[in-house]
């Protein structure tokens, strides 16, 4: 039922026992291609079995004993343990951060518990927009819902959220499903993004019992200063249906663990997701009044709500635009100042020198650019690559985008899915159009397949999924373009532009910085010293090097932009909570009672 794999040239002495004493297959493999392929290899190689603690090294070492050898390596010693994979976050405010439980979907009796969870969906039902003149009586009552929320003790808030990371793990499957059907996910992606938000129910959760609880300040003998963290009020919460679970999560659960209520609004696209999961953290806890549900259009009904009395401040992810318009309706409101914390757009690049890896290169970009059909805030929309190396990983590159399969997100062969709707496809297609009238030349597109209905020489086509939905797409395509001709906007789907550059890399941050955006950016290169001297000129929030731009972490690689990509703090972050909270310092003179208590207690003589 298995086999021993070895390297030509290695282990022999080993193998030749294993064979004359067993009937286990081995397999003997070995590299093979030109010497610029392989030296890399070998040196990796050499620093591998050479290093002082290699098994190899140590296994001609009589000096170590036979019960090291065969020690468990995952278990570690007693002195530095490796984490199991669920205890790779540690601890918060000292308790345990559970890495959320995963899926593999290679594993036929996993992928068949999400097909079940899949056709056990309820049929979609229409949902009424809300009318705006509902607005003030419903702010009003989440005003009063705030009051008695902001006075429960900060453990109760806290226990809500870890119940409802509990809950949602428990629900996994269809949760992950929905997001497939509403959001046309594929399972990996959707898989990961209900892992995200069981993130966010803990991170938070925890993180709050850390940073919310009065901190007592120092001060004089005789006297009490205490800070305080409490609910803002009222907040409004704006996300997109990109990340229909975890953004929208991520934004509310943020927003009631400080004591705020919510007046919350999902993307006209998702609002069966939203419903779920306003559900479920009402049976995790979360008082009914706490948490108003919207549905309706970002421009009629999101623009009402911003300019709504009482608002204490607005959580935002989508455009920019939308961005800057939320930010001169609060400006011109008469009432208190309020914060805006903003997640926008982004004109993600990636740099490419002459020393990186080029199947690494390719693989990163794959990932970046085309998962998720290129439909994430962080994705790859720039690629600049040093003139050197620009011919052979165009090559590779146009060759791996061949072997993507453009398909239903529902079918666990696909890796590229539709976009959103209609609509999103029209707008791409606009700017593809725009792109070519600018001089940008296609060099690769994915293959379409058999069943797809293909429209707009060949850039886009319509085909149905398994419940015979009508589903949009676009085809992952890559464009030469030269500095002049760029697109400089955001492309929100599988639209990658690729750039030549030599000479200075520093010109090229420079150029990059100078669009104004900054969400991510990429950089693959083998000199450690150039990526640090990039990342420190690029004026940018998040920065990925020699690794995919997308799918952070939440609390290990917390996520926001600066410029015209956002405001910050970072959400999944160690200073997001402070941002929603009010401060309220208490000064208590002690000893006017008429005398010191505690100076007395402390008497040294």
């Amino acid at each position: 039922t298995f086999e021993l794999q070895k390297l030509h040239g290695m282990g022999d002495a080993i193998y030749a026992e294993v064979l004359a004493s067993e009937s286990l297959p081995v397999r003997v493999y070995a590299p093979v291609g030109i010497h610029r392929d392989l030296l890399a290899y070998l040196v990796r190689r050499l620093l591998e079995n050479g290093a002082n603690s290699s098994f190899v090294h140590q296994l001609a070492q009589k000096r170590v004993p036979l019960s090291a050898l065969l020690a468990n390596p995952f278990m570690g010693d007693s002195d530095s343990p490796l984490p199991l994979p669920v205890e790779i976050y540690g601890e918060i405010a000292g308790a345990q951060r559970p890495n959320p439980i995963g899926a593999d979907v290679s594993e036929k009796s996993q992928r068949s518990a999400l097909m079940q969870a899949w056709h056990e969906l309820p049929p979609q039902k229409t949902r009424k927009e809300d009318p705006c003149d509902s607005i003030p009586e419903r702010m009003r009552k989440l005003q009063e819902a705030q009051q008695r929320w902001n006075s429960l003790p900060l453990a109760e808030r806290c226990a809500c959220l870890l119940r409802a990371a509990d809950l949602l793990e428990a629900q996994r499957d269809s949760f992950t499903a929905l997001v497939v059907w509403e959001g046309h996910k594929s399972w990996v992606d959707a898989i990961a993004e209900v892992r995200e938000t069981i993130d966010y129910c803990r991170y938070y959760g925890l993180l709050a019992q850390e940073q919310l609880a009065d901190r007592r300040l120092p001060g004089p003998t005789g006297e009490s200063n205490v800070l305080r963290m409490e609910g803002r009020g009222s907040m409004v919460c704006i996300s997109p249906w990109n990340f229909p679970l975890a953004i929208f999560a991520g934004q509310l659960l943020a927003a009631i663990v400080c004591g705020n209520s919510v007046a919350v609004k999902p993307a006209e696209q998702t609002p069966a997701i939203a419903e779920a999961f306003v559900a479920l953290l009402q049976r995790a806890g979360v008082p009914t009044g706490v948490v108003d549900l919207f549905h309706g259009p970002g421009r009629s009904l999101g623009a009402e709500l911003v300019r709504a009395t009482g608002v204490a401040g607005v959580l935002f992810t989508g455009s920019t635009g939308v961005a800057k318009q939320i930010q001169r309706n609060l400006a011109a409101s008469d009432g208190p100042i309020v914060p805006l914390v903003a997640e926008t757009g982004g004109l993600n690049a990636m740099i490419v020198d002459s020393t990186a890896l080029p199947e690494q290169v390719v693989d990163h970009v794959l990932l970046s650019a085309f998962r998720s059909a290129g439909q994430r805030c962080s994705a790859l929309r720039l690629l600049f690559v040093q003139d050197d190396t620009a011919d052979a990983l165009t090559e590779m590159l146009s060759g791996a985008m061949a072997l993507l399969q453009i398909g239903a997100p529902e079918d666990f062969a696909s890796d590229v899915g539709p976009v959103i709707d209609v609509t999103a496809q029209k707008r791409i297609l606009a700017q593809i159009q725009r792109l070519e009238l600018q001089g940008g030349k296609l060099l690769a597109r994915s293959p379409w397949p058999s069943a797809a209905n293909i429209t707009d020489n060949g850039s886009a086509a319509i085909m149905r999924d398994s419940l015979g939905r009508e589903l949009r797409f676009i085809a992952p395509s890559l464009y030469a373009v030269t500095p002049e001709q760029i697109l400089a906007e955001e492309i929100f789907g599988p639209v990658l532009q690729m750039v030549r550059w030599s000479g200075s890399w520093e010109d090229v941050v420079e150029q990059i910085n100078a669009f104004g955006y900054g969400l991510t950016l990429g950089i693959q290169t083998r000199i450690d010293s150039r990526a640090e001297r990039l990342g420190r000129l690029a004026r940018v929030g998040n920065i990925y090097i020699n690794r995919g731009m997308t799918g952070a972490v939440v609390g290990v690689q917390p996520f926001g932009g600066a410029g015209l990509s956002g405001t910050g703090p970072k959400a999944g972050g160690p200073h997001f909570l402070a941002r929603l909270c009010q401060e309220k310092s208490i000064s208590i003179n002690t000893a006017a009672a008429g005398g010191n208590a505690s100076l007395l207690s402390q008497s040294r003589w």
